[in-house]
């Protein structure tokens, strides 16, 4: 990008040192030394800390879930927190509470582990509905009201959450509101037998999954923050505009599907598609840009009639019907 693509509107100066597309790619580089065969995935939860969105990952124990949030925070220098969703966790335990001091006489405020930079909200289906809607300010408005008085979380904020879609003992499915405040749904499926050999041999050569200290940080969280108001000062046509709502609004009449996507559905695939445009190093949203973030910011957003779902019908094909069904406009 030249320095005319660099200078969004309003500012005086680029506040990010190295432009969109080549930050964008060291972090993914630096991320591949650990993460092995996760390209999609590393895509996808950038794409959605930089459009300033959540992730929730959906796959099988042992897919590397953990190990891609760890790994972004390192290489980001973003503060983590991992919490472990069971049954009987208190919604106390991801906000934090008010603890009484005897040396002051009053009550002190010991914050919880929702306030970090890239929190990971491990088999976030484990734990009752009390506690998923603990997450839900948190998400929605980046601030947690405990006793009456709300204090912001950091910058940048994002949710990471995995569930396991194997297992329905001792888990509770989320409720909409709360599916509804995932940017994107990311599902992890086995990898091919030359990358799983490859995730073994690193194994065997004395990798660590558990020690991080080789990955070096790539930018910090003031970098980040850049970046995100330099992806959604990316333009987007009316033409592009127009398709996006299209797609959004065909999942709604959609026989096999019983319950459609919400207009916070547009504005997300809106904001993941500037971010696509931006690590692709331009400053407009095109049609190719839209496409491939239509399953993930979908996905978890429709409700399949009973009928389809005895039928075998999947959310991703109904998504890509309706894809095709959309005229795909032309910029001029």
């Amino acid at each position: 990008m030249g320095p005319e693509a660099r200078r969004a509107p309003g500012r005086q100066r680029e506040p990010v040192q190295e432009p969109f597309v080549q930050t964008f790619d060291r972090i993914k580089r630096e991320m591949a030394r650990v993460v092995v065969g996760q390209e999609e995935t590393v895509d996808g939860v950038l794409v959605a800390l930089l459009a300033r969105g959540h992730v929730l990952v959906e796959g099988a124990p042992g897919l590397g879930k953990t190990l891609v949030a760890r790994s972004l925070a390192a290489v980001s220098g973003c503060s983590f927190k991992r919490i472990q969703f069971t049954p009987d966790l208190m919604p106390s335990d991801v906000t934090g509470s008010s603890v009484f001091d005897r040396q002051s006489a009053a009550f002190t405020f010991l914050p919880g582990p929702i306030f970090a930079q890239l929190v990971l909200a491990d088999e976030i289906n484990r734990a009752p509905a009390k506690t998923q809607s603990a997450l839900l300010e948190a998400m929605q408005d980046r601030q947690v009201t405990v006793d009456g008085t709300s204090r912001p979380l950091p910058a940048p904020f994002i949710v990471l959450a995995t569930q396991n879609p194997v297992e329905s003992q001792g888990t509770y499915p989320l409720p909409e509101a709360q599916l509804d405040r995932f940017l994107v749904k990311l599902t992890v499926t086995d990898p091919p037998r030359d990358v799983e050999h490859t995730i073994v041999r690193n194994h065997a050569l004395g990798f660590d999954p558990s020690d991080l200290s080789a990955l070096r940080p790539v930018v910090g969280p003031e970098d980040l923050v850049a970046m995100q108001a330099w992806a959604q000062a990316v333009r987007c046509d009316e033409l592009i505009i127009g398709y996006i709502v299209e797609i959004v609004r065909r999942t709604r009449d959609d026989r096999a599907i019983e319950l459609g996507a919400s207009p916070r559905a547009s504005i997300a695939l809106l904001r993941a598609s500037q971010v696509v445009a931006a690590s692709q190093g331009r400053t407009f949203v095109t049609p190719d840009d839209v496409k491939p973030m239509v399953p993930p910011v979908l996905r978890h957003r429709l409700m399949l009639h009973p009928d389809a779902q005895l039928q075998g019908v999947t959310a991703d094909d109904r998504i890509a019907e309706i894809v095709r069904s959309v005229p795909v406009p032309r910029l001029v």
